[in-house]
């Protein structure tokens, strides 16, 4: 994995007695934007759940086990809708974790331009009903979720939730 360079964030600025030659404030340690790329093949659900779980316990990052299962599941069902509904037209896809002071947001990026939408469940189907989830646990977490249009006309999908110090 790859660092991209610091977290997104807003930062605090200097107050007035701030010296004019501080610059910002150092980030914290686990602050950060890494991102890697799998094909979109089954096999890449299980190793993406797993590096941004290595991920997280690497940089030391704050968060309680609640919160990293559900972002590891929501890393699970993102990476699982792209290998099942964009492998066609994107065999490669991207797995981005920024992690900021307060926040933590996973991101899937493919290259289909089909935008998905989080419909209401049939509850006569079995599948179909990954963005719910994905929506459910960023809402009882206090984030969100979105999906965009990428530059290169494909989209990805992120869930930000906020950072909470293990208890």
């Amino acid at each position: 994995m790859e660092n991209h360079g610091r977290g997104y964030g807003p930062r605090p600025e200097g107050g007035a007695g701030a010296p004019l030659d501080a610059g910002p404030p150092a980030p914290l340690p686990y602050e950060g934007v890494w991102r890697f790329t799998a094909p979109a093949v089954d096999a890449s659900v299980p190793q993406a759940r797993h590096a941004v779980r290595d991920l997280l316990l690497r940089q030391g990052v704050p968060a309680s086990d609640d919160l990293v299962h559900g972002l590891l599941l929501i890393v699970s069902e993102l990476v699982t809708n792209a290998v099942r509904h964009a492998a066609l037209l994107s065999p490669m896809l991207a797995v981005e974790v920024a992690v900021g002071t307060e926040w933590v947001r996973v991101s899937v990026e493919d290259n289909h331009p089909y935008r998905p939408t989080a419909l209401e469940a049939d509850h006569g189907r079995t599948g179909g009903r990954g963005l719910l989830l994905v929506r459910e646990i960023a809402r009882e977490a206090g984030g969100v979720c979105d999906v965009e249009h990428t530059a290169s006309g494909g989209k990805v999908i992120w869930a930000a939730l906020p950072l909470k110090p293990a208890r």
